[in-house]
């Protein structure tokens, strides 16, 4: 086996420019599939620079993957009401057929945007951290952290393997084989194979082949297995969670009789000691937190709701680390306070609003004040960043209900305020975010650019929103896939000539902290 330790790896080709689609999409070329790599390497080390090259990587990948879905999902919808196949010509019956995450995998496949094909990577990946959860098993493929798209065990075939043996590189945990036995630092697996795909139970014994004899060559060569645990979630669109817990090693193996009383072969799984929390752990604490804080922490909140019930969501305070106790000293404020001046002028430029008794559709004012089109989807999630998004607000008579009401409505998920050693005052969630999703507003009292200079020179706390950098250029580009993609026209925003003070008054977006892999963007936002 091969050992590499000389990132980092080329990124992917772009596919070139293709035809026109329906919907003015731009279609590329498909290109012949690239079949995977029989090529095993194990990434050693990694510098600073590298490790954010990767996450980079990473990160496009899933923005294009969760871009992608996310407008095919809009486009069925429009399809559907039109009559229409859609942009990429299925006819309606196969395209609900078909969940939109796995055609946004295939488009991706097919213009060579999975990521770790060129090679079989034993070991950690670089540019996916331990604790990572994902909503769809796609991405598993898509990533190159698990290539299977049904099966629990993914290997090197004995047929592609240089030495003549199978070698298993990862395995999912999904709860689905009764003799499973999952204690987190140590897992008893059980093998594939025996069952009926419809009882979902063993009928025949199991043989020692395939994803089996790879587990037990991956055994007798010291090989490291990548775990995912699959968890039952209300917040995934699948209703499961997909979380990398990290390395383990197989440390033993054995043919046993199964609760249905047919063989099955068992493998005894060590996780390697000095990684980071299991995501799936993470996941059972913070749920358990909701419920019953202080029999998981019985010291260090400063707060159970630092906003004092002004947010629809408590934001908790959390500090166990030293005495700072600086987030009681200000004031929560939900709201930013604008000047009057910004009110009655730039800042409510969109005038009187829409006029729709029921919920907005397109062809309304306020779609067109979007580019012809809204920037949601119908459960909230942003389809493609914008220089400004504008909503429906209080001078709008659609109801509350409507989709184009997304900023205004609050906080929607647990938020801790916590004390970190290494960045300081930080924000976590107790809750699963998807991408896409509004987080919260960023609040604190609006000043004009004369208003600023004066408060600046008293050394105030001043935020400068046209400093905030353009990250949400990237939310929806779907470049990678259609080259030639071209976006709907987005109405130009105003010179951001302002500054918000949070000297004295602040929300919990205050504490954001600063990181070289950012996972939020600011999005701006007019209300009509």
């Amino acid at each position: 086996m091969e050992k590499v330790a000389r990132p980092p790896f080329p990124p992917p080709s772009r596919a070139r420019a293709g035809g026109q689609g329906r919907h003015g999409q731009v279609i590329g070329d498909v290109q012949k599939r690239r079949p995977r790599s029989s090529e095993l390497v194990r990434v050693s080390s990694l510098s600073v620079r590298d490790q954010i090259y990767f996450r980079d990587v990473v990160r496009r990948a899933r923005i294009t993957f969760e871009s992608l879905r996310g407008l095919l999902l809009k486009d069925d919808e429009r399809a559907e009401a039109l009559g229409l196949a859609g942009a990429i010509g299925l006819p309606p019956v196969d395209r609900r057929r078909v969940r939109a995450d796995m055609r946004a995998a295939a488009l991706m496949a097919d213009r060579d945007l999975w990521l770790n094909r060129d090679r079989r990577i034993v070991g950690s990946i670089p540019g996916i951290s331990v604790g990572d959860a994902f909503f769809f098993r796609m991405e598993l493929c898509v990533l190159g952290l698990h290539g299977q798209v049904q099966a629990g065990i993914d290997y090197l075939s004995a047929g592609h393997s240089a030495s003549g043996e199978p070698i298993a590189t990862s395995i999912i945990v999904s709860g689905g084989y009764e003799d499973d036995d999952d204690r987190g630092d140590v897992l008893v697996y059980t093998g594939h194979g025996g069952r009926d795909p419809n009882l979902h139970k063993h009928c025949i014994n199991q043989k020692l082949e395939g994803g089996n004899l790879a587990l037990e060559r991956s055994m007798a060569y010291g090989i490291e297995i990548r775990v995912i645990r699959a968890v039952k979630s209300k917040r995934s669109p699948i209703g499961k969670v997909y979380f990398y817990d990290g390395l383990y090693k197989v440390v033993d193996y054995w043919l046993d009789r199964g609760k249905a009383g047919f063989g099955v072969y068992k493998y005894k799984l060590i996780r390697i000691e000095g990684q980071e929390p299991m995501g799936s752990v993470n996941y059972r604490a913070a749920e358990h937190l909701k419920v019953d804080a202080l029999s998981m922490r019985p010291t260090g909140y400063l707060s159970f709701d630092v906003s004092m019930g002004r947010e629809i969501m408590p934001v908790a305070l959390y500090n166990d680390v030293d005495d700072d106790r600086d987030p009681l000293l200000f004031e929560y404020l939900v709201r930013p306070i604008f000047p009057s001046s910004a009110v009655q002028g730039k800042f409510a430029e969109g005038g009187g609003g829409c006029g729709c008794k029921e919920n907005c559709s397109i062809g309304c004012y306020c779609a067109d004040m979007n580019g012809g089109e809204f920037p949601y989807d119908k459960t909230g999630v942003l389809l493609r960043g914008k220089p400004l998004v504008y909503e429906c607000g209080p001078y709008c008579r659609c109801p509350p209900s409507c989709a184009n009401r997304v900023s205004q409505k609050g906080l929607k998920n647990r938020l801790e305020v916590f004390r970190s050693r290494e960045t300081g005052w930080g924000v976590r969630s107790l809750d699963l975010i998807k991408a896409g999703t509004f987080i919260c507003e960023f609040s604190g009292i609006v000043l004009s650019h004369q208003q600023s200079e004066i408060v600046a020179a008293n050394g105030d706390c001043l935020v400068h929103p046209n400093r905030f950098p353009s990250r949400w250029l990237d939310w929806g580009d779907i470049s990678d896939v259609y080259p030639e993609y071209v976006a709907p026209n987005h109405p130009a925003i105003a010179d951001l000539n302002f500054s918000i003070d949070v000297s004295r008054a602040r929300n919990v977006a205050c504490y954001f902290s600063h990181s070289c892999s950012p996972n939020v963007f600011i999005q701006f936002v007019l209300l009509f």
